[in-house]
């Protein structure tokens, strides 16, 4: 490969072709990273994604993406990144509106309609409200699912949980109840100085003093399992043992024809097979021969 990824045009005059078709719609333009971004007013997304798709100087026709992304310090705490990809260009750039909970984004479904799923997807996991979409439902939560997973304020453990019940023989939905509570961790290895206690080793300092150390090994034992004898006592009993003989009547051997009854011994052994092909006359009985001065 002579490029990691594949190459796209370049990012020369994109911001400025963008800033004069859109003029007054378009907040903020960057170019970071190697990416454009253009922040353009909430109410007129719609407009602005018109124009960047139909000016001849962009042509962005395909949308690839919305995500979404939560700041919760921010009055509108949430952007809605929009992704655009021009096939005539080979240019990709961003652009973002910001909302809140409340103020619903214009949907851009009447422009791509594969936005509609896009669009569940960020209410889904946002709460984001677009304003236009015929079907705006959850799509990856279950049915009665409180709140919004992306959020920061979201709680790791959630708020319901799911079983399935033997006593009602169906799923059922139950408060979050946690065996055993967080704890406060500060991701510090034990073993490079925590500045606590860890749970039990309080009972290091009171603890009684330590029994004497046992005996050192005994030599080691012959082969097999453990056993309390001694490797001598082990070596003699292995040769007081008389070796067991194999009752075997008859020595195993490949097995031949003769006695599997199965095949012949060589390739050419025994009459040839029969070919319907060929059709054998009879052949006449021959005269005896009459023996040597017979008249």
């Amino acid at each position: 490969m002579k490029a990691p990824a594949p190459k796209y045009a370049a990012n020369d005059g994109v911001i400025a072709a963008a800033q004069a078709a859109l003029g007054d719609m378009l907040v903020e333009a960057t170019d970071l990273v190697g990416e454009v971004n253009l922040t353009v007013r909430r109410d007129d997304l719609v407009a602005a994604m018109t124009v960047l798709r139909d000016q001849p100087m962009l042509q962005y026709q395909q949308l690839v993406e919305i995500a979404g992304v939560d700041y919760p310090a921010r009055a509108e705490r949430f952007d809605v990144c929009y992704m655009l990809l021009s096939l005539t260009r080979n240019h990709r750039i961003r652009v973002r509106v910001m909302t809140d909970e409340v103020q619903p984004v214009p949907s851009v479904t009447e422009i791509w309609p594969v936005a509609g799923w896009l669009e569940r997807e960020v209410y889904d996991m946002y709460g984001v409200l677009f304003s236009g979409n015929a079907d705006l439902r959850r799509i990856l939560t279950d049915y009665g699912f409180r709140g919004h997973p992306q959020r920061k304020d979201f709680p790791l453990s959630g708020f319901v949980e799911l079983r399935y019940s033997e006593a009602d023989k169906r799923v059922v939905y139950e408060p979050v109840q946690l065996a055993q509570d967080f704890r406060n961790f500060d991701f510090m290895s034990p073993w490079e100085g925590a500045q606590y206690v860890l749970p039990g080793d309080e009972k290091a300092a009171t603890a009684p003093a330590a029994a004497p150390a046992p005996p050192p090994p005994a030599a080691p034992e012959a082969k097999g399992a453990p056993t309390p004898a001694s490797a001598d006592q082990v070596a003699k009993a292995d040769a007081a043992e008389k070796p067991v003989k194999a009752r075997v009547r008859k020595p195993k051997t490949s097995d031949g024809p003769k006695d599997t009854g199965i095949g012949k011994a060589t390739p050419k052994a025994g009459p040839a097979p029969a070919d319907p092909d060929v059709v054998k006359k009879p052949r006449k009985p021959r005269a005896p021969r009459k023996p040597k001065g017979a008249a």
